[in-house]
């Protein structure tokens, strides 16, 4: 009898202790649906005081002053230039027109191979490691990959998206192609190529005038201010933005691909209640769809951080920065590569303005391999989202993003006449 009684007490117990730790899920999901039901969307300034802060180097007054341009001396005789983006935003295109350049020391991605090793770590807690990496490849040190590579010897054949990068792929790394020839390199080529020590590489960054860097791995601007506020770097950045219905459905196209650093995303937040309920999937069958998906939500809250700190900057940040929509890069590619390049004190040619309008002009929406870079239909590109994601999908981006989609231009479906 005492038996049964105890086990009832320990049912009831834990019972009562499960009941405990829903009761947070369930009414964050109902405040979250009666957002969505009542317009309650986007909030327009997250964390509006400690954006300025990071200006004003501590001081909370907003009086924020040009000064720092009068202490510093930045110099100009290399200019470094970090494309910062998310997943799926068309980045590796951009990416692709500095590769080009002859000018240019292009950097593919060089901190993926930190996200895989420190896995399953979240987004937030690596972003450190993250600043501190782009420090040391910005001046052409890349002993830092070495932390990242386990057993693996790191040469020419293991990094920056090798296969086609024109400066590893070219002489006199390599005699497979030419680095003043415009043209995509091919990787079953480039794979020929014999590996060379990352000491080689190194002396080869020295001699460009440009770095550039495109990453997708810092969540925020804020995380930059250091390499930014540095005399020695003259650090310039581009952000692109890109309609964040049609990076939703890009995303869930590469779902598979994406879940892990969706996840690790999620996990950078996972302090509050909020991020907290994107953690724990709704349907556990289609358990990558819905990390993937819930990890705009993050993306969208990041971009209006990023808009308010650049709002917030001094004037001397605003002349180091530069803002870029994928849509109007692939609809007027000339005049926005002509834009970009004065930016970045890269002189344009009639071979790079070909180029782009032919990676502009081709045939349907994306190729089978997503992460690949091909020639595509621009308009295409743009408005698949229309057709593939459904209204409920729709709906749920055009709310939570509502105001990064107000700032950017960007017309809900409702009172869109394109």
């Amino acid at each position: 009898m005492k038996r049964r009684l105890q086990k009832k007490y320990i049912i009831l117990i834990l019972g009562y202790s499960v009941l405990l730790l829903l009761i947070p899920y369930v009414l964050d999901y109902r405040a979250k649906s009666a957002q969505v039901k009542h317009g309650l969307q986007q909030p327009r300034c997250p964390d509006l005081e400690n954006t300025i802060a990071l200006w004003n180097n501590g001081d909370k007054t907003g009086n924020a002053t040009d000064t720092i341009e009068d202490v510093v001396n930045r110099s100009h005789s290399k200019t470094h230039i970090y494309l910062h983006a998310t997943w799926r935003t068309g980045s590796s295109f951009l990416g692709e027109l500095f590769n080009q350049h002859p000018d240019v020391f292009y950097l593919y991605e060089p901190m993926w191979n930190m996200w895989q090793a420190l896995y399953p770590g979240d987004a937030g807690s690596l972003q450190g490691a993250v600043r501190d990496m782009m420090n040391s490849l910005f001046r052409c040190d890349f002993s830092v990959l070495k932390l990242y590579a386990g057993s693996s010897n790191v040469t020419t054949s293991f990094i920056f998206g090798w296969k086609t990068n024109k400066v590893i792929c070219s002489e006199p790394l390599c005699n497979a192609y030419k680095k003043h020839e415009v043209g995509l390199v091919q990787g079953e080529v480039c794979s020929k190529c014999t590996a060379k020590d990352i000491k080689e590489l190194e002396r080869e960054c020295k001699k460009y005038p440009v770095v550039v860097i495109k990453d997708v791995r810092v969540l925020d601007m804020g995380v930059l201010v250091p390499l930014m506020r540095d005399p020695s770097l003259n650090l310039q950045i581009v952000q692109l933005f890109r309609d964040p219905r049609a990076v939703h459905n890009s995303r869930l196209k590469s779902k598979l691909a994406l879940v892990k650093e969706s996840i690790q995303v999620l996990r950078s937040k996972k302090q509050t209640d909020k991020y907290k309920r994107l953690l724990v999937p709704n349907n556990r069958v289609n358990r990558a769809e819905s990390y993937v998906a819930s990890a705009m939500e993050l993306i969208c809250d990041n971009w209006l951080n990023d808009m308010l700190l650049v709002m917030n900057a001094p004037p001397w940040v605003k002349r180091n920065y530069m803002r870029i929509r994928y849509e109007d890069l692939v609809m007027h590619p000339v005049d926005e590569l002509q834009r970009l390049y004065r930016f970045s004190n890269l002189t344009s040619s009639p071979a790079l303005e070909k180029f782009v309008l032919n990676m502009t002009h081709g045939h349907g929406y994306s190729s089978d391999k997503p992460f690949l870079i091909s020639s595509r239909d621009a308009k295409e590109a743009i408005f698949a989202w229309r057709e593939r994601l459904n209204i409920e999908q729709i709906n749920y981006v055009e709310s939570y993003c509502n105001e990064v989609m107000r700032q950017l231009g960007y017309q809900k479906r409702n009172v869109d006449k394109t």
